[in-house]
């Protein structure tokens, strides 16, 4: 299993809220984490199917940004 590690624009525990039915449904539940502590606000993903592109794709599908972490 790999983990991969995105910058999000998801901010705070209503924001999680918003994104869990779309992340739980395209990624997996239990599959991801939102460190919203983190200035660049984190989302890991722990998966051994998806790419990048595709957790990007399913965060955007939530309503919300991702981005390679720099």
């Amino acid at each position: 299993m790999k983990t991969i590690q995105l910058k999000t624009n998801i901010m705070c525990g209503s924001c999680i809220a918003k994104v869990t039915p779309t992340l739980n449904k395209e990624i997996g539940e239990d599959n991801w984490k939102v460190d919203t502590q983190n200035p660049k606000k984190i989302l890991t993903v722990s998966t051994d199917s998806l790419d990048e592109s595709e957790e990007i794709k399913a965060v955007e599908k939530a309503g919300y940004k991702a981005e390679k972490v720099a």
